[in-house]
């Protein structure tokens, strides 16, 4: 799944929740250009080859570092944390509960065996965070904690698709470009009921992740329900391949658009190509489109949005509720966008994380118009804490805008909303980048 990045894996890992309803994303990144010219267009495409899980909920970014890198050294929070045991909690039923267990289970089914002291404590502490109520705050025991961090090594075999909750459901966010889910037929907005035919009711993002990944070549089959009834789809899991950008003119030569699939290492530096070939186009309507973004990289999301904001303007806030200092992330002025640019940022239900935060940074400084439908609203900043070889993710923060938004309150709405349906889709539609083109063109 995707680790988006949705958690902002800053120091004492930070995995940053862009976009977070979910969408937490991370990549192993191989470079891989290709060149790729639709009819009619001068479209450039860079493509990435992403080893992905499917676990998209968050993402996880990691300053500037590659998540690897940092992983491989910075140890998990935790040796220096307070254990002094909180007076105010009255654990005699906690310890009732326990000696009960001991001394009157029965064990009914041969194959079963009682958990192991450690792994009562281990569920313990599960059934306390999720009284929590937060879909990003979890515990993840030892085994679990290693497939997690093997994951942000870059170890990555899936479908292609973030996931998250949504109305207590598990929801695809967006499936990503080219791939074995977008292929499939699995769209932004479906709800998951069933994992190979066992129901996903109650299951945390964490959960079905375990379920959902798997070798290339394996399948997997999902019960979806949507539009009010439900499908059975089946996939093939692969390596995941997506395209990071896609840039071009339109035929009539004057609206440039600059796609922009996951927010990746490098995807500042390939949206400052894409802006070279902008200026030298003569065109002065510029079209970003985030729709189906789950996120990625918040440094990512910080480099593009300092090409249209001056220096020093705050991109976005990590707001801690006087818990901690907040930590505000400034545009570094680089430039690149011609004077009178008109922009349209066209996003959607699967625009997450660090799609949320470019697009309510150019919102919110009036640089641009928003387009589409409402963003997925995944705003929350995790922090990974080692307990006895487990780890628990924590929600410490969430991502503000710069007018103060926060984004996890329903995600960005759009200043024009325009549909996309699924039979547009089929036949080959785009009412929302028509509807793009048709503002810029007439300020209306």
């Amino acid at each position: 799944m995707i680790i988006l990045l949705k958690y902002t894996l800053i120091y004492a890992p930070r995995l940053f929740s862009c976009g977070e309803k979910t969408r937490d994303i991370i990549f192993s990144m191989h470079e891989n250009e290709v060149a790729v010219k639709p009819p009619g267009s001068t479209n450039h495409a860079v493509i990435i080859a992403l080893v992905a899980a499917v676990s998209f909920v968050g993402g996880i970014t990691v300053a500037g570092k590659g998540v690897g890198d940092v992983f491989a050294h910075v140890p998990l929070l935790g040796n220096t944390l307070d254990a002094t045991p909180d007076s105010s909690a009255k654990l005699e039923d906690f310890w009732k509960a326990w000696n009960v267990l001991n001394a009157q289970f029965v064990q009914t089914h041969g194959t079963s065996t009682p958990p192991t002291s450690e792994e009562r404590v281990w569920g313990a502490i599960a059934g306390m965070t999720a009284s929590f109520g937060d879909p990003y705050t979890v515990f993840l025991p030892p085994e679990d904690s290693k497939v997690f961090l093997d994951d942000i090594a870059g170890n990555f075999e899936g479908v292609g698709m973030e996931i998250g909750i949504e109305d207590d459901v598990l929801t695809v966010i967006a499936p990503l470009k080219n791939t074995p889910a977008e292929r499939a037929g699995i769209m932004t907005g479906d709800k998951i009921i069933a994992i190979n035919g066992e129901s996903a009711k109650g299951l945390s993002t964490d959960e079905a992740v375990k379920k959902i990944r798997g070798k290339k070549g394996t399948e997997v089959s999902f019960t979806i329900y949507r539009d009010g009834e439900s499908v059975d789809i089946s996939v093939i899991r692969d390596t995941i391949e997506t395209p990071i950008l896609e840039h071009g003119l339109n035929a009539e030569g004057d609206v440039y658009k600059i796609a922009i699939y996951s927010f990746s290492a490098n995807s500042s530096q390939l949206f400052t190509r894409a802006l070279t070939d902008f200026r030298a186009t003569g065109a002065t309507k510029l079209v970003i489109d985030v729709r189906g973004d789950p996120g990625g990289y918040l440094e990512a999301a910080v480099g593009i949005a300092s090409n249209f904001l001056p220096k020093n303007d705050v991109i976005v806030t990590e707001d801690y509720a006087g818990k901690r200092e907040n930590v505000e992330h400034r545009s570094r002025g680089t430039g690149g966008v011609p004077a009178g640019t008109e922009v349209v940022v066209l996003i959607n239900g699967g625009s997450a994380s660090a799609s949320e935060i470019l697009a309510g940074a150019l919102l919110d400084n009036d640089i641009a118009t928003l387009i589409g439908t409402q963003s997925f609203g995944k705003g929350s900043v995790q922090e990974l804490v080692d307990i006895g070889g487990g780890s628990l993710k924590v929600t410490v923060a969430r991502w503000l805008t710069p007018d103060g938004i926060s984004i996890s309150d329903g995600g960005l709405t759009p200043d024009i909303v325009v549909e996309r349906t699924r039979e547009d889709i089929e036949a080959g539609k785009d009412p929302q980048l028509e509807r793009a083109i048709e503002f810029l063109r007439t300020g209306r």
